[in-house]
């Protein structure tokens, strides 16, 4: 593996915003995922849960509801009071309607996918059908006094459930008309999640931490279950409706299933059957799949919980799985100037890299760039003279002058106007370009001139050649300057020669997500990680796979790699020795050595420790081409500065949970 000189850096200060809401799409084994920043994610469950989409928010957007609806169409609602519908191939709020009812607390679609429900603040519950153009009011259902926190439609599509302070009513969506109210005024009850079955049973959940089981026709309670002294904040059911899961502000989550009073007995009830406490903080959203249950808190984890009997077979879909950060890159090197550039949601803040010396102390650079949009994407260049990034509506360049400890920042002038929004921004090795994708399926060359400047190179056609204007998410460039690889939506890689501005050639398709791409700077051989764990090596010149990537197809990885729940989110190389290779996810960094075989399954994977106790000759028998470290957790961003220094960026989960409000409190046992 080598000896390096390590940075080890801790002072990005990044705290993920929580869950607010989630919505499964059962066709495309989807999960729409919305944060308290007005961020939404998509992930792919085919694709072994890759966050394949982020669209990100901005200062005055929330989101309190999320539904897919006609196919493959994502909308959302928030306090804004807007019904918007996201274009999920550009990345962005496509379209929004005005609920007319102040803000909405609720949405859901019927069966069909049809028909908007929304709840909003003056009691009203309206709705919308869904056209071709977005969504189009249809009409107002009964009022009643209080705010709209919970709908479910009927999975007939006639009847609408409907939640709020202290009562649960039923809607008839053909008449509008409501029936006899179910509810209580002795204390103030919120009922914050519903259910509507098609046996006719509506399932409710509320704030004093009730599961409640109502007949609907007779108005009459069927079953309670107190599950929590804090309140129930979620609900969620399977599609055979014999298994509901709940999530409390406690962090817990609790699974009920629908089983025989007696065995062979056709009278059933429901009974909770599994808890599990995987969050700190309240539990705002769960979903629940046909093989796993799915929470989402405001401790920022997205926690995916597999039910083994009905996983069929043990591997990667069997583990549990907890996600805290994107699946991308928030930290961009200037391996050069050894300065590092951190994404937030609304700022970047440029560090410079100090000594490795006893107490790492690191120097900062003070320039921070706010303002009311989240961020798309962001780099620095590799001499550290340049910073661009862009949000929805801007794209943004700066010259970076810096001597010493001094750091001033000024704003290139005349930036063309084509060049927003950008999703994905590379910087050449050279600092002479900026390579910039578009939300359109294009990527723009731009010329870095001196002292301060820009001038548009070229566009290049992406969505030529792939036929979709999804938009770039990954972009590696040469060292040499002469090979850009793009990758969009679409999962197809596509390399393009920066002489003459020609498509070249296509990697192969492969049936999963790319998750990094990096060029060998000696080889020119672009280097590919999927979701699947899978390796792929191509040579751009030969325009085929190398002799090396067509023996791991037919060797085959070590199944505890395949296995591992994290994608890789970068690749770098060492500038000293063509064969290795860098690689890191959340939870490892690994030196990948081609010149060394590859393991088998019998072989210890992570080896280490192993190798130490060993005299030479024996260390060299079972030397194999992964070192693993897993020192660093979690390891947001990894990097070689040169031959011998390697910079780590982690974010400490005790870091985090400390600039999180405090839980609910809980009492232990002996306090």
């Amino acid at each position: 593996m080598g000896e390096f000189e390590v940075h080890r850096v801790r002072f990005f200060g990044l705290v993920p915003a929580g869950v607010r809401c989630m919505a499964y799409q059962h066709r495309g084994c989807r999960l729409a995922l919305a944060r308290t920043d007005g961020a939404v994610e998509v992930y792919n469950f085919a694709a072994n849960y890759f966050m394949e989409k982020a669209i990100p928010g901005h200062q005055a957007r929330s989101v309190e509801a999320l539904c897919w609806a006609a196919g493959e169409r994502l909308f959302g609602a928030g306090l804004s009071g807007d019904i918007t519908e996201y274009d999920l191939e550009r990345l962005r709020p496509a379209r929004t309607v005005d609920g007319f009812g102040g803000p909405i607390w609720s949405m859901a679609a019927n069966n069909d996918g049809t028909r908007l429900a929304i709840g909003c603040e003056d009691g009203s519950v309206k709705l919308f059908q869904v056209v071709p153009g977005g969504v189009q009011f249809e009409k107002n259902l009964d009022r009643q006094k209080g705010r709209v926190l919970c709908l479910s439609w009927h999975p007939s599509g006639t009847h609408l459930a409907a939640g709020s302070i202290n009562f649960i009513r039923v809607l008839d969506v053909r008449s509008g008309n409501e029936l006899p109210q179910r509810g209580s005024k002795k204390r103030e009850c919120v009922v914050w999640s519903i259910a509507f079955l098609s046996s006719g049973t509506v399932i409710s959940s509320d704030s004093f931490g009730r599961v409640q089981f109502w007949d609907w026709e007779r108005g009459t309670l069927q079953d309670s279950h107190t599950v929590s002294t804090s309140a129930v904040l979620s609900l969620a059911v399977s599609e055979e409706e014999d298994s509901i899961v709940v999530g409390t502000s406690a962090g817990a989550t609790y699974q009920f299933q629908l089983l025989p009073v007696k065995a062979g007995g056709q009278e059933k009830r429901w009974v909770r059957t599994k808890p599990f406490q995987h969050h700190t903080h309240d539990v705002r959203a769960v979903v629940h799949t046909p093989t796993a249950l799915i929470s989402g808190g405001l401790d920022a984890q997205l926690v995916i919980r597999p039910l083994m009997e009905k996983v069929q077979k043990k591997g990667y879909d069997a583990v549990l799985r907890k996600f805290t950060f994107p699946h991308r890159r928030l930290v961009s090197c200037a391996r050069k100037a050894r300065l590092l550039l951190f994404q937030f949601s609304q700022h970047l803040e440029l560090w410079r890299l100090g000594s490795t010396n006893k107490t790492g102390t690191p120097h900062s650079a003070p320039p921070h760039l706010q303002g009311p949009e989240h961020i798309y994407c962001s780099c620095v260049s590799p001499c550290g003279s340049w910073i661009a990034y862009s949000t929805a509506s801007r794209f943004h360049l700066y010259r970076v002058q810096h001597e010493g400890d001094s750091i001033s920042v000024k704003k290139v002038p005349g930036v063309p106007k084509l060049l927003l929004p950008a999703y994905q921004l590379q910087c050449a090795s050279d600092s002479g370009r900026l390579f910039v994708a578009s939300d359109r399926g294009s990527v723009h060359v731009v010329q870095l001139l001196e002292p301060g400047g820009c001038k548009h190179l070229h566009t290049i056609c992406v969505w030529c050649c792939s036929g979709t204007r999804e938009a770039v998410y990954l972009l590696a460039s040469s060292a040499d300057g002469n090979w850009l690889a793009a990758v969009s939506g679409d999962w197809e890689v596509h390399i393009y020669s920066l002489k003459h501005f020609k498509h070249h050639c296509t990697v192969p398709t492969y049936s999963c997500a790319v998750t990094a791409l990096a060029i060998h700077p000696a080889t020119n051989n672009l280097f590919i990680s999927y979701s699947d764990q899978q390796l792929f090596e191509f040579s751009i010149p030969e325009k085929q796979y190398t002799a090396w990537s067509r023996m791991v197809q037919n060797s085959g990885l070590h199944k505890l790699w395949l296995e591992r729940d994290s994608p890789i989110t970068h690749i770098a190389f060492n500038p000293k020795n063509t064969s290795q290779i860098l690689l890191h996810d959340v939870y490892m960094l690994c030196v990948l050595d081609k010149s060394l075989p590859l393991p088998d399954n019998n072989t210890l994977l992570v080896n280490q420790s192993t190798l130490k106790q060993l005299s030479e000759p024996a260390r060299r028998r079972q030397l194999h081409a992964f070192k693993i470290c897993k020192k660093f957790q979690p390891l947001l961003f990894a990097d070689l500065l040169d031959e011998r220094c390697l910079v780590t960026v982690e974010r400490p989960a005790v870091d985090i949970s400390a600039e999180l409000p405090p839980p609910v409190q809980q009492k232990k046992f002996g306090t």
